[in-house]
This record gives structure tokens, sequence and C-alpha cells, in this order.
């Protein structure tokens, strides 16, 4: 049965659509879709039931990013950010993980990148550092950030909300709307218990979705924030070519074999990647749900899933682009929006061409470095 999150995705997705000018314009998801996202779960679809978390499986997560994002990438982009943070409530201590989580209205985000230094004080650490990439952090009450301590351990540390400064640094072509500024905090006390040790710590809680590799969730995450915005890319360019009058002619642009082929090819290209993506990550959840850990390999063919999806939607979007002709410029013109979301969204390093790279070294029989799958 479909996970009633996917038809919520769909009954919103007006909404999301009417507002993502505004959220365009003010750089960051805009309080109207905000407030609609708090109550439905689709910022937390990954918390564990134990914690008052919805819990939804993988493929449901997926297809609910994947209907967001047709509706505005921004939207969908910041759901599967909060969606694939909220994965995290599984390796905290449970009282961390009740104060941090717990709240049904709250919505994560943050950067795993190290670029933070945590000196050690009684009872936790005082830190200060600044990340890249916070999307979606403005609108969270806990903002997580990759952290170095005095004795050289990486730490995934989580802030308050008043905690953390946000600087206007998100001046970008596309996702705009996702609010993907550079934050900071100075002298942040974390108390122990309240971080993560990265590679030391296990699932503290026994569920299928914690059991789940985060990389690959937050990559395939990604990719349907991509094929997501490809199929918007095909809506658009069918309305759009069974309007238009092609040139100084008086027939349809459907009419002309190029577009044609060209809606014939994106249509391939999403499917094609959508079937490959969807039907590893069901692999991948289908040992999970047996109580096995996923193999080496298993993990490097979502990556490559992934990439692949990313890579393609962007084909299938350039094709529509490109067959809506002069119309596509205008900023009035969702082709154009969906130009600029789907390549900013392939520059993510989870969608980059090295996870082809690392499997196609793994099926060569060689050395490569796994610790990012």
């Amino acid at each position: 049965m479909e996970h009633p999150l996917i038809a919520t995705a769909r009954e919103l997705a007006p909404f999301f659509r009417a507002h993502a000018d505004q959220n365009e314009t003010e750089r960051r998801l805009s309080d109207p879709v905000v407030a609609a996202l708090r109550p439905t779960g689709m910022l937390r679809m990954a918390v564990p039931a134990v914690y008052g978390g919805p819990e939804v499986d993988v493929l449901s997560i997926l297809r609910v990013i994947e209907e967001v994002s047709k509706a505005d990438g921004a939207t969908g982009w910041c759901v599967n950010i909060s969606t694939t943070t909220s994965t995290l409530a599984g390796f905290l201590a449970p009282d961390f993980a009740r104060e941090v989580f717990g709240d049904p209205m709250d919505a994560y985000g943050g950067a795993f990148a190290p670029t933070g230094k945590g000196r050690t004080v009684d009872g936790g650490w005082l830190v200060e550092g600044r990340w890249m990439w916070g999307s979606g952090t403005q609108h969270c009450a806990w903002i997580n950030g990759g952290v170095v301590t005095d004795s050289n351990e990486m730490r995934l540390m989580f802030f308050r909300r008043d905690q953390v400064e946000h600087l206007d640094t998100w001046y970008s072509s596309g996702l705009r709307g996702t609010g993907s500024t550079d934050f900071r905090v100075f002298g942040a006390f974390v108390p122990r218990g309240r971080e993560i040790w990265v590679g030391k710590v296990w699932a503290q809680v026994d569920s299928p979705v914690s059991r789940f590799p985060n990389f690959n969730l937050l990559a395939a995450g990604l990719a349907s924030v991509c094929t997501g915005i490809a199929a918007r890319a095909i809506e658009e360019i069918v309305a759009l070519l069974g309007a238009k009058t092609a040139g100084l002619s008086r027939s349809k642009a459907a009419e002309y074999p190029p577009a044609q082929m060209n809606i014939a090819q994106a249509e391939a290209a999403l499917s094609g990647a959508r079937a490959f993506l969807f039907d590893e990550v069901s692999k991948v959840w289908e040992a999970v749900v047996r109580g096995d850990r996923p193999s080496v390999e298993q993990k490097a063919r979502v990556r490559l899933a992934c990439a692949h999806a990313a890579s393609e939607s962007a084909r299938a979007v350039d094709l529509c682009y490109n067959s809506g002709g002069g119309s596509s410029v205008f900023t009035s013109s969702q082709l154009q929006r969906c130009f600029r979301d789907i390549h900013t969204a392939t520059q993510h390093m989870m969608l980059s061409d090295r996870n082809a790279l690392t499997f196609g070294r793994l099926k060569l029989g060689l050395e490569a470095d796994t610790a990012l799958l």
C-alpha cells in the first residue's frame, strides 16, 4: 500500500508551486511553506517510532521527496536534507535523541564537514567553527556541524538555534529557495552525549531505517530531488509545445519531429534512471529489513544509481529546455528554473562522477575509498 505521506505530498503540490517564487526571492523556504510542512511529518520521516517519529520506509521517503521536488525543487531539497538528517536520531544517546528529535514540529539540518574545532571542558566541549551548505537551517531548532576535538576525534555535534549565526552567503544560480547559506558558532557549549563520535558509534535504535546506510539515503534523497525536477520539466515542455506555434509557421510546435524525439529521449532517460535507482535502493532496504548488513558492493551500486539518476535527470531537463526554444529563457518559464535547479543539484558531492569511479574500481577488484558509501 502507498504510504499516506505520498498522497499528502501530492495534495500540497499546488501550494508548493504557488510559493516557489517567494522562496526564490527570499533565498530560503518561505514561512508559509515551512508552516505547511511542519505538521505533516515530511521534515522528520526517518525519526524512529520510539522517539515519536513516523519512521517511514526508505522507498516511500524517496517518493515523497520526488513528489515535493516536482512541485518545487528547493522545497524538495529541504525536505530531503531535514529527513536524512533525522536519521541521526538513531545514533544519539536516547535522552539527547528525545531532546533534539522529539518535537514533532521541528526540522533538522547542518553540515557533516569537520570544519569546527572543539576544546574539551568540564562536561563537554566549547566549539567554534564555520560551515557551508546549511540548507534549510534557518527554520531548524537544532543544527549539526562536524567538529574535530582537541583530542583529534571527529564528532558530529548538535547546536541549539540560539547558538548559531547564519551568514548571508547564499547567492546561487539554482535552488535559491533552499537557504543553503554558511553558518557559524563561537564558544558554543555542547554537552557530552549531544554528539555522535563519527565512525565509532553504531545505531542505538534497532530499526530498518536506522540500519539503512546514512550516506546511501542522503544520496538517494538528492537523486530523488533530481528525478522530481526532471519530471516537472517534461510536464512543462509537453504543455508548452501543445500550445506554442513553431516559429513563423502556423503549425503547433508539438508537430516538429526533433521536439518529439527530445520528449521521447527525456522520458526514456528519466524512466530508466529512476528504475535503476529504486531497484538498487529496494535491494538494500530488503537487506536491512531482514536484519542483514548491506555489503560494500550493494552500497556502491546504490551510489552508482544515484549519480546516474542525477546525470540522466540533467540530460532530460536539458532536452526539455532546448525544445522550448526562446520560451525557455524567461523567468516566467518553469523550464528555466528546472534548468538552474538541476544543474545546481548535480554539483553535490554525493552525486558526483567519483561515485561511478568507486564502483568501477570495486568491480575491477581494485582498492577504493569506501568511507563515504
